[in-house]
């Protein structure tokens, strides 16, 4: 059976690292990078350097679900 999770390379600041999330967590996150007219790498370094606890990956899904729940509808 086959993870719904998927392991990504991914450079954040010059550095490489690998991100395991569901592929309904890179798509939003893809999205989220266009509309802001920037790239993943760079929305994920974003992402990165705000956290303060947890990992990159939980870091990565509660921005997800942060920015969904706060757009304007």
């Amino acid at each position: 059976m086959k993870s719904p999770v998927v392991k990504r390379s991914i450079v954040i600041a010059g550095h490489k690292t690998s991100v395991s999330l569901e592929d309904a967590f890179w798509d939003a996150l893809k999205e989220i990078a266009s509309l802001r007219r920037t790239t993943l790498s760079e929305l994920v370094a974003s992402i990165d350097g705000g956290r303060n606890h947890g990992n990159l990956s939980s870091a990565i899904r509660l921005f997800v679900l942060d920015y969904y729940r706060n757009r304007p509808r």
